[in-house]
């Protein structure tokens, strides 16, 4: 008798713990676009919600599965963001094959951890051919797991929408020749503000496209989310892919009013959205202290106050 409530005991208890863990990728499968929706196997609209890394080449420490794993089952994270670096010094340009390897730490820990993934071509500039050859070689890769979404063009900055959009095609084009059917988040320009001109204009011909907004609660507000009504209202599909708090350079206070007049608005409107981001610069937007091990386990005292508050958001809405 003893022996047979032991062995109940263990049940339950191992199968509590399992229940703790979602997995969001086995619950919703293979993610695609519906209208402005991103819609789950089943055709039920789902929000992501998860975090991003800071560029990989400033934060390399933080690339791994370990931290995947403790993003998602800490903080509850169902997306993270893969930040890969091209343009500055030491980023993916000068070191391409230690830049994959860094990103690709992330893609294998999130596979593991049955969460998706948001590759990130994390750039302000144009850089076309180094852009094809690197989505080619990860659609390539990773193109059969449901979990992966492409982000090609992080923040086009001085480029206008028909640069981008000529961009955004040729891209799109390598991917698909490797990956039928992931979802493939498109940048707009000066700074993903320009939404609305994207409204007036999108690309043609491709299934599953979203196209990524950006805001800073402390600088952006009423007008972006204008914006943004705009777009949905003319049919373009949103996934803010990288959002915060604070001011639009990554300083100043949290400005927590207008930080969650955004969340809802992004809640109302089923719109996923992603955190900036696990680095340890001495910033406000950079969730962690330099205390924070590379691997995760992170205690409060490592977490700046953007890391507390986005932890208590992501474990609220991804319950």
């Amino acid at each position: 008798m003893k022996t047979t409530l032991v062995i109940v005991f263990f049940l339950l208890f191992f199968s509590g713990i399992n229940s703790t863990n979602a997995q969001p990728v086995k619950e919703n499968g293979q993610l695609e676009v519906e209208s402005t929706f991103l819609v789950n196997e089943n055709g039920e609209p789902i929000i992501l919600r998860g975090i991003s890394y800071g560029w990989h080449n400033w934060w390399p420490r933080f690339y791994n599965k370990e931290s995947v794993k403790w993003l998602a089952n800490d903080f509850k994270c169902t997306v993270v963001r893969a930040a890969l670096g091209v343009g500055p010094r030491n980023s993916y340009i000068d070191k391409t094959e230690w830049s994959e390897e860094k990103i690709e730490a992330v893609i294998k820990g999130v596979i593991e951890n049955d969460i998706y993934v948001i590759i990130d071509w994390h750039s302000h500039e144009l850089h076309l051919n180094e852009a094809i050859s690197f989505f080619t070689k990860m659609a390539e890769k990773y193109g059969e797991y449901p979990h992966v979404i492409y982000e090609i063009f992080n923040e086009p900055v001085d480029d206008s929408w028909e640069k981008v959009k000529d961009y955004s095609i040729k891209v799109i084009k390598a991917i698909r020749e490797k990956d039928p059917d992931n979802i493939i988040l498109v940048g707009s320009p000066h700074w993903d503000q320009d939404i609305h001109i994207v409204a007036d204009d999108p690309i043609e011909g491709f299934s599953n496209l979203m196209y990524t907004v950006h805001f800073y609660a402390g600088t952006h507000g009423l007008s972006l989310r204008e914006r943004s009504d705009y777009a949905l209202n003319k049919g373009i599909p949103i996934f803010v892919s990288e959002c915060a708090g604070m001011e639009a350079n990554g300083n100043g206070e949290i400005d927590f009013e207008s930080w969650k007049i955004w969340i809802d608005w992004m809640e109302t409107n089923k719109i996923s959205w992603v955190c900036w981001s696990i680095a340890d610069k001495n910033e406000t937007c950079s969730m962690l202290n330099r205390s924070a091990s590379d691997i995760g386990n992170w205690k409060n005292s490592d977490l700046k106050e953007s890391g507390i508050k986005t932890r208590e958001l992501l474990r609220k809405y991804n319950k």
